[in-house]
């Protein structure tokens, strides 16, 4: 039996646990954040644990518990960084030749005209999201530039602070009336993937489809090409369990975000061979990381 550290989300945690298990995989919760941890007595020792899945969230509390297991990761450090880099994503996969949204990168501060020229390299609406959040937090669509440069306002409000990290954002073409799905992807291989869609009764004006948002997650089989668009998109990244968001119109796909980090869903919404894929590549990465 092989001991895996999850540093993950305890919905994950939960639904990852018995099928692993059945696969030989004992799943242990290890969360690194709203907790206290004696770093003289840690609750875990070093030899406890064969591998870990994925690297915290918080890069700080990360490192402390990286050091006190000393493990191999399914999705190290580098991996949650890279993919966290919405900016590095777009740029690393336009080279790859992956279709993505046309995109700008502030860099704040910048000067009113240089942000106005941003802004009008696009159709209006445009997308104005931080650089580094998750689950759609700060994203806004706008449409004029009033309203745009109202938004950049508030980015240079927050980001006069010195505790703020990431300073920069992102100024992205809207997709009008595409489905979003998101893709998973193991180890190289597509292994399925949902449909967001905004609940029926939600205000019509609503367009983001995060789960954490109120979108609902419906299991779909992706068709080949969105497979093989997912795909090359964790080779281009070089990651090994990627979640990869995709809008869908009828002229073209485009890569819009990725997440190192993704929820596991309920395993009906995913092919057949999900969790023997994610049994073999956690194996493998205790095994490499033993050599």
């Amino acid at each position: 039996m092989l001991d895996l550290a999850v540093a993950y989300r305890e919905e994950t945690f939960e639904r990852m646990r018995d099928p692993l298990a059945e696969r030989d995989v004992a799943v242990h919760h290890v969360p690194s954040d709203g907790r206290t941890i004696p770093l003289a007595d840690p609750p875990w020792s070093r030899d406890e644990f064969d591998a870990g899945f994925v690297y915290p969230s918080r890069a700080m509390e990360g490192g402390v518990v990286d050091a006190l297991l000393d493990v191999p990761w399914v999705n190290d450090r580098e991996a949650v960084l890279t993919s966290r880099n919405k900016a590095g994503v777009v740029a690393e996969l336009e080279q790859a030749g992956v279709p993505v949204p046309e995109t700008v990168l502030v860099s704040n501060p910048a000067d009113e005209s240089a942000l106005l020229s941003a802004f009008e390299r696009f159709d209006p609406p445009v997308v104005v999201k931080p650089n580094s959040t998750t689950r759609g937090v700060g994203v806004a669509k706008v449409g004029d530039a009033d309203s745009y440069l109202g938004v950049t306002d508030y980015l240079d409000l927050v980001h006069d602070y010195r505790a703020t990290g990431d300073k920069s954002f992102l100024v992205q073409e809207y997709v009008p009336g595409a489905t979003d799905y998101r893709a998973m992807v193991v180890d190289g291989e597509c292994v399925g993937g949902v449909e967001r869609q905004i609940p029926d009764d939600a205000d019509a004006d609503r367009w983001k489809h995060n789960v954490h948002r109120g979108a609902v997650a419906t299991g779909v089989d992706l068709p080949a090409d969105l497979r093989d668009l997912a795909e090359r998109t964790a080779d281009a990244l070089g990651i090994d369990f990627l979640g990869v968001d995709l809008l869908v119109t009828d002229e073209r796909a485009v890569v819009n975000e990725t997440n190192a980090r993704p929820t596991i869903d309920a395993e009906t919404k995913y092919d057949a061979g999900f969790y023997d894929r994610l049994a073999d590549l956690i194996r493998r990465t205790a095994e490499n990381g033993t050599d």
